[in-house]
C-alpha cells in the first residue's frame, strides 16, 4: 500500500473511531441521565433497548449531517426492520381500506361458532414512527389467540401529514372495515377497536365520533394500552415520577404531540409549563384532570402540584387543537362518554401515560361503562413490544398480552 493510499485508510480508521465514541458517548450520557427506579422489571434488559434507540437516533442524526438520509427517516428504517413475519395459523395480507393502507391478519382455520370478531389496531409510535406491520407480532398473537381477524391500519405519520390526517385515516378505515366485515367472516356487531400509545388515542377518538353518530353504535368494544388521553396537564403524578424513566422521557411526550399538531418543537416549554391552555378551558377541564381523582397509591411515589403559568394568547391558538377532545379524548362531554361501549385500558407503572389511563377510567365509570383495567405494576412504557422477544422478553408484558386476549374472548 503506498503513502496515499495508507493515508486514506488512516483517516477513515479516525473517522469510523470518532462516529463509534460519538455514539458510545451519546449513549452513556443519556443512560446515565435516565432513572430507572428499583421497581421496573428486567432494569438492565430496558437500559439495553434504550441504550439502542439512543445509538439509532444518534447515528441517523450523523447520517443527517452528511446528507445521507434524514434522522427521522432512519430511525423509521430501524424500527420497522424485521417486522414480516410468517405464521403457519393466519393468512395474511396488505389491502387499502379508503385508500389507508392495511394489513389484515385472518385466521386459517374455520371459526368454532359463527361469525368471527373483529379487531381494527392501530399502532403505537409517536405519530412519527411505526407502519401496518410494525407491531405485527402483537397483531398476529391477538388473531392467532382469540380467533378474531385483525385490521392493522397503516396511517399516515408526522410532522409530513398533521392532525388531523392520523385521525381522519382511522376514522375513514374503521368506518370502510365495518361496512364490509362480513365479506371477512366478522360479524359487524363485533367490532373491537384498539390501540397502544399514540394508538391508543386515536382508538378512543374514532370510538367516541362513531358513537356520537345518529343511531346505536356499531362498535363492540374498545382496548387501549398505554393511551395518550390528554395534552392539557403534564404535571401530573406520572409525568412527575416518570419524567425520565425509559422508553419514554415527559419531554419527548410532550415534542410528540407538537410534531403531530404543527411540526414545530418551538412551544415544547410552553406546553409543558400549560401555557397553551386558555383560562376558560382549564376551569371546564379541572375537574376531570383534578389528581384527587386519582387512589392515593398513585401518588405514593412523589407529587407536587404545580399551577400553570398565564396562558399566552398566541401559544392557545396556534396549539388549540391540542386541548380539544379531537387530540384529547379525555375532555370530551359526558353526553359522548355515557354512549361507549365495554372498555378495556392498560397502564404501566413507570410510564409518564399511566395518570391519562386512570382518569378517563374514572370518568368511564361515572358515566356507567363497563371498564375492565390491568394495570403492570413493574410495567414500563413500551413493555407490549417486547412480549414475545426472546432473550429480551419482559413477563410482565406477555401477562398483559394474554389478558387483552382473555377480554376479547370474554366479551
Amino acid at each position: 500500500m503506498g503513502f496515499p493510499e495508507a493515508l486514506l485508510a488512516l483517516a477513515a480508521a479516525a473517522i469510523l473511531a470518532a462516529l463509534i465514541l460519538l455514539v458510545l458517548g451519546s449513549v452513556y450520557f443519556e443512560a446515565t441521565n435516565s432513572q430507572l427506579p428499583a421497581g421496573l422489571e428486567q432494569p438492565a434488559r430496558l437500559r439495553l433497548i434504550h441504550a439502542c434507540r439512543i445509538g439509532a437516533a444518534v447515528l441517523g442524526r450523523v447520517l443527517e449531517n452528511l446528507r445521507l438520509c434524514s434522522q427521522l427517516q432512519f430511525v423509521r428504517f430501524v424500527r420497522n426492520a424485521w417486522t414480516r413475519r410468517r405464521d403457519a395459523a393466519l393468512r395474511i395480507q396488505d389491502a387499502a381500506f379508503q385508500g389507508v393502507p392495511v394489513r389484515l391478519y385472518l385466521p386459517k382455520a374455520p371459526a368454532a361458532a359463527g361469525p368471527r370478531t373483529g379487531i381494527v389496531y392501530f399502532h403505537g409510535g409517536g405519530w412519527l414512527f411505526g407502519s401496518r406491520g410494525s407491531q405485527e407480532h402483537l397483531c398476529c398473537y391477538l388473531a392467532r389467540e382469540s380467533g378474531s381477524v385483525v385490521v392493522s391500519v397503516g396511517y399516515r405519520l408526522a410532522p409530513e401529514h398533521r392532525h388531523p390526517a392520523q385521525l381522519n385515516d382511522c376514522l375513514a378505515a374503521s368506518t370502510h372495515f365495518l361496512k364490509v366485515a362480513e365479506d371477512y367472516g366478522v360479524d359487524s356487531s363485533w367490532v373491537i377497536l384498539a390501540g397502544n400509545e399514540a394508538g391508543g388515542n386515536l382508538a378512543a377518538r374514532v370510538c367516541q365520533i362513531l358513537a356520537s353518530r345518529p343511531g346505536p353504535t356499531k362498535v363492540r368494544a374498545q382496548i387501549l394500552l398505554c393511551p395518550v388521553l390528554q395534552a392539557v396537564d403534564f404535571s401530573l403524578p406520572s409525568y412527575q415520577q416518570n419524567r425520565a424513566v425509559p422508553l419514554l422521557f415527559r419531554e419527548r411526550s410532550a415534542f410528540y404531540l407538537l410534531q403531530r399538531s404543527t411540526g414545530d418543537a418551538s412551544c415544547l416549554g410552553d406546553i409543558l409549563e400549560g401555557s397553551h391552555v386558555p383560562m376558560k378551558l382549564r376551569a371546564q377541564y379541572r375537574k376531570w384532570l383534578s389528581t384527587d381523582r386519582l387512589q392515593k397509591e398513585f401518588k405514593a411515589r412523589g407529587y407536587e402540584p404545580t399551577p400553570f403559568l398565564s396562558p399566552k394568547e398566541d401559544v392557545c391558538e396556534a396549539l388549540r387543537s391540542l386541548t380539544l377532545p379531537e387530540c384529547s379524548p379525555l375532555l370530551v362531554e359526558d353526553a359522548v362518554l355515557s354512549r361507549l361501549p365495554k372498555t378495556f385500558i392498560l397502564t404501566c407503572e413507570y410510564d409518564v401515560l399511566r395518570d391519562d389511563g386512570l382518569l378517563y377510567k374514572r370518568r368511564l365509570e361515572d358515566q356507567g361503562v363497563p371498564v375492565t383495567w390491568r394495570h403492570l405494576a413493574k410495567g414500563f412504557h413500551g413493555i407490549l413490544d417486547f412480549f414475545e422477544s426472546g432473550w429480551l422478553c419482559f413477563p410482565s408484558g406477555k401477562k398483559g398480552v394474554d389478558d387483552i386476549v382473555s377480554f376479547i374472548t370474554g366479551l
